[in-house]
């Protein structure tokens, strides 16, 4: 079933192969975690908690979130309880960023870790936060923006650059780089990663990404945090990989506190299936160097500009700013309506609003929650709702 030179591989690296292939056979777990803007309390029973995040839970089975108004409202992300994590490295590293702070989420397709840190933002800063969410690749840029926009936090920007197009300018306070690699953490959910695997897969995915790091490396300001993390197994992406960061691009190598069953590495941790519940993930954390070592929170222009600054999506036209919608759905009564009804408008179909509903433009809504405007003629309403965002499947 594995191809040739994995186990060895995952052996050399982890120490734990046996443990990690007996739980590649078994069915992939299923979690969420709340958006703290729209919901607080898990709508699914019998959830269990994330222990590293206030937000996650893990569910019993998978229910069809497709067919869950909640889910398109942005009340909650569909995200492994292994990549979470990566949230509790930024929450404990980051403890000292300042409001007016500038975060890069490199490679963010699809944005389960950039709303993971929108809301660790917000909760600590309000709107004086600016988090800038990249993604290179074209048609995985589209599911991104979607993601974020449904989201709904305005402080979120949406831009599809090459990281050596940010330029040679210190602008960001913290980095994440969750950098493409070569999937060996997601072979029970991603065929195609275990279908292409090969020691060469290997040695490109780190030769690329030490690529990648270099070249978004002079955009982060001296003392500033970069978040390394992949969602593979082996030391050369890996372990190997920040060793090569530290050594060449200079920083230190941040210690990250014990989590037990989360294992500690050379340089990092690594979660490993069969001791998590989720899937492979491996995170670490460094600082760069600094001359005087106050750089990091000596960037006050850089956090006034941040506070007034048009939002970077807004500039480039490439995405969305939620708050436009969030400003629509303000200007525009919210008529609430029942669940059946919430689904039928989300598939697009007609829908007939109560008598008692506004006239006009109104904002159609689930729990208080808002899901996208309408135009309400009395006797029908016209439904629009983005073609692109409708639900495809049967709903009945």
């Amino acid at each position: 079933m594995f191809p040739e030179g994995f186990i060895e591989l995952l052996q050399a690296s982890t120490g734990q192969a046996e443990v990690v292939l007996e739980a590649l056979e078994q069915a992939p777990s299923v979690s969420i975690r709340l958006n703290p803007s729209k919901l607080t309390d898990c709508p699914f029973p019998d959830a269990t908690p994330v222990p590293w995040s206030s937000y996650g839970y893990l569910l019993k089975e998978r229910p069809v979130f497709t067919l869950d108004p909640l889910f398109h409202a942005g009340c909650y992300y569909v995200q492994d309880t292994s990549a979470m994590y990566v949230g509790h490295v930024f929450r404990h590293v980051t403890s000292n960023l300042q409001p007016g702070c500038q975060v890069l989420d490199l490679c963010a397709a699809p944005g389960g870790k950039t709303t993971d840190l929108a809301a660790s933002l917000r909760e600590r800063f309000g709107d004086r936060y600016t988090l800038i969410a990249n993604e290179v690749m074209k048609n995985r840029f589209g599911v991104l923006r979607a993601n974020v926009e449904t989201w709904g936090d305005a402080r979120v920007n949406c831009v599809s650059r090459d990281p050596s197009a940010f330029g040679r300018e210190p602008l960001f306070h913290a980095i994440l780089a969750d950098v493409p690699c070569s999937g060996e953490g997601m072979f029970r959910k991603d065929a195609q990663a275990l279908a292409e695997w090969s020691p060469k897969t290997v040695e490109f995915c780190a030769a690329r990404s030490r690529r990648i790091l270099a070249d978004i490396w002079p955009t982060l300001l001296p003392g500033g945090i970069l978040i390394y993390s992949t969602c593979t197994f082996n030391h050369l992406e890996n372990d190997d990989t920040v060793a090569w960061i530290a050594a060449e691009l200079g920083a230190d190598i941040l210690p990250l506190e014990s989590f037990p069953p989360i294992v500690n590495t050379r340089c990092g941790q690594a979660l490993l299936p069969g001791l998590v519940p989720g899937e492979g993930q491996y995170v670490a954390a460094l600082r760069k160097h600094s001359a005087d070592g106050s750089a990091f929170f000596a960037a006050k222009k850089m956090a006034d500009a941040s506070k007034n600054a048009t939002p970077a999506s807004k500039k480039n036209g490439k995405a969305k700013d939620a708050r436009a919608l969030s400003s629509a759905d303000e200007e525009t009564p919210v008529v609430n309506v029942d669940r059946e009804t919430a689904l039928k408008y989300l598939h697009g179909d007609a829908i007939v609003l109560p008598e008692d509903a506004p006239m006009g433009p109104v904002t159609i809504g689930y729990r208080g929650h808002p899901l996208g405007p309408a135009k309400n003629l009395g006797k029908r309403c016209n439904n629009l709702y983005p073609k692109n965002k409708r639900i495809r499947m049967d709903i009945r």
